[in-house]
């Protein structure tokens, strides 16, 4: 057997990946095999195996590829606002649902996080995997607002994980009916709007 050059290898990956990410958004996780996968990439189940061991190890693979631009947009976000915690919570915020509106993979993620996915036992770890993703993504914004309640930016006796689950939940339901139905709203005009309102809440919480 001819051994694969890497260059090769990480093209099958992306093969694989790419077929993943529309199939799992256009039938659901469950509805979707490997071998669904493979034919759709065009190559045989073993190349599946080679990369991947199960759909989990997919929807992994998928989240790195969404996140990573966000993780890039917060570290720069750091970068040019290191003393205002509540600015960059905004930042962050509406940048989360600005990227849902244009970049695709990030918009197919949140797609089948929010609607293509069961969580139940038989997700293959998926589930606790995304709960840990999550729960550290909560524990950053979660800092943030303890940073912000820290400078006189919110209430001294504002919960700062309080605060960060409310805004997660902001940000999981606009992104849950603008996928549903863009037609309801215009992410791209009223997510600064939705964010404010949220922060302007805590501001004033007694």
């Amino acid at each position: 057997m001819v051994r694969k050059t890497k260059a090769e290898a990480q093209q099958t990956r992306a093969l694989l990946l790419d077929a993943a990410e529309r199939l799992f958004s256009e039938r659901g996780v469950a509805q979707t095999t490997l071998n669904d996968i493979a034919t759709a990439a065009g190559v045989t189940r073993g190349a599946v195996y080679w990369h991947f061991q199960n759909k989990a190890d997919f929807i992994h693979a998928l989240w790195d590829q969404a996140v990573l631009p966000l993780e890039a947009s917060f570290e720069e976000l750091l970068q040019t606002l290191p003393d205002d915690p509540l600015g960059r919570v905004r930042a962050k915020a509406v940048t989360v649902l600005k990227q849902v509106v244009h970049d695709e993979h990030c918009r197919n993620m949140m797609s089948i996080i929010l609607h293509k996915c069961e969580y139940v036992e038989q997700a293959g770890g998926w589930r606790d995997a995304y709960l840990t993703k999550r729960g550290e993504c909560l524990a950053e914004f979660a800092e943030d607002f303890r940073q912000a309640v820290a400078l006189g930016q919110l209430p001294a006796h504002l919960d700062p994980h309080f605060a960060a689950i409310g805004l997660f939940a902001v940000v999981d339901g606009l992104c849950f009916h603008w996928l549903l139905n863009p037609a309801l709203f215009s992410m791209e005009e009223k997510a600064p709007l939705y964010i404010d309102s949220h922060l302007a809440g805590l501001a004033t919480q007694s």
